[in-house]
């Protein structure tokens, strides 16, 4: 599964510098251009790596994760001509990650004339939640059309709909609002933007990159009130070490700043942990392999993330730990350990097993 992730901010926060920092890649300015950049971001993973090196094999495909520059935010902007194609790029991210700039640069000057992490913050959420409120308006005007002429799950899901506008109208998102599994179905077809979960990244200058600055400590409190990840991020360092050929280079430079990894890593890390996502592994002479899958899927289903033709034939998985294979170093060494385990249909995959899939169709 490709794991998607749109970049929210006000005009002038970075956007477009940590999507060059993520993508490696020279991108026009959005907010000139007014269109949407796309990039692939392959997904570090060192266990990838080691077991590669044990296996040698031909070619090694990592998963992806593709990121979305969105044009930068405007008070109002939300009801601007032309806001619609940008807030739909966001309708179809699995993911927000939304852009505080918390940095000091005279050279780029800050559409409310000065650096305020915690009003940009508010100004971009209440932008986001006033366009649901549209949404969820017109959606309602639908049902009480149907309930006046006696339709009873329609005048139930006006009132499941009631209380998600008076939660909305106190500036709160569609995703910490409280509904009955049942009610969702009401509310599903709305694709509200704030239902989306949020990674905060505090974009700052290349001296706060390892302990962030006031800036940073202002908005703090409220992110983690939300319970959402809070990064910390030089961009434009962050930029300038992307576009490094010799990987001794970027390490240096990524010594320079007291780092110890690129920000990448960090920001690809918590979209996962925010999406509860994992990893699983395929090795073999032809290609070693990562695979993403949810939280909780069974061991069909992730085949079937392979090719669907092993989900439905589906027999049995024979399943190894990545640290057992890299630690004993052939999957050979793995039987002999007793570390090689066969699993059915009700076998949970877990993050970092090494998968064989045996199947009849």
């Amino acid at each position: 599964m490709a794991l998607n992730c749109g970049i929210v901010g006000l005009a002038g926060t970075g956007k477009t510098t940590l999507f060059n920092s993520l993508s490696g890649g020279r991108m026009a300015d959005t907010q000139m251009s007014g269109k949407v950049n796309i990039g692939q971001v392959e997904v570090p993973d060192q266990r990838l790596d080691a077991i590669a090196a044990i296996v040698k094999p031909a070619k090694v495909v990592r998963t992806t994760v593709e990121i979305i520059d969105i044009p930068g935010l405007v008070k109002g902007g939300g009801s601007q001509k032309g806001a619609g194609q940008f807030l739909a790029e966001i309708r179809q991210t699995d993911a927000i990650i939304h852009l505080l700039r918390c940095f000091e640069d005279d050279t780029v000057p800050h559409v409310d004339g000065s650096v305020n992490p915690l009003r940009d913050k508010e100004t971009v959420d209440l932008e986001l939640v006033f366009k649901d409120l549209e949404t969820l308006e017109k959606k309602m005007q639908r049902l009480d059309k149907l309930s006046r002429v006696g339709d009873k799950d329609a005048k139930h899901g006006l009132e499941v709909l009631e209380k998600l506008k008076a939660h909305l109208e106190e500036g709160q998102p569609v995703r910490t609002h409280a509904v009955q599994d049942a009610d969702r179905k009401y509310m599903d077809d709305c694709f509200f933007l704030t239902v989306k979960p949020v990674i905060y990244v505090c974009n700052v200058d290349e001296s706060s990159a390892l302990h962030g600055n006031p800036h940073v400590e202002a908005v703090r409190p409220a992110i983690e009130a939300e319970g959402a990840e809070l990064l910390v991020i030089a961009a434009q360092a962050e930029a300038e070490i992307a576009q490094l050929e010799e990987a001794a280079d970027r390490e240096a430079f990524l010594q320079d700043l007291g780092l110890q990894e690129p920000g990448v890593n960090k920001l690809i890390r918590a979209a996962y942990r925010t999406l509860k996502l994992q990893t699983f592994f395929t090795e073999g002479p032809k290609e070693v392999r990562a695979w993403t899958i949810r939280e909780g899927t069974l061991a069909p289903q992730a085949a079937g993330v392979i090719h669907s033709d092993l989900e439905r034939g589906f027999i049995r998985a024979e399943v190894m730990r990545h640290e057992d294979f890299i630690e004993l170093g052939s999957e050979h060494a793995c039987k002999q350990a007793g570390k090689f385990r066969v699993e059915g249909k009700t076998y949970t995959v877990r993050d970092g097993d090494i998968f064989h899939v045996r199947f009849n169709v």
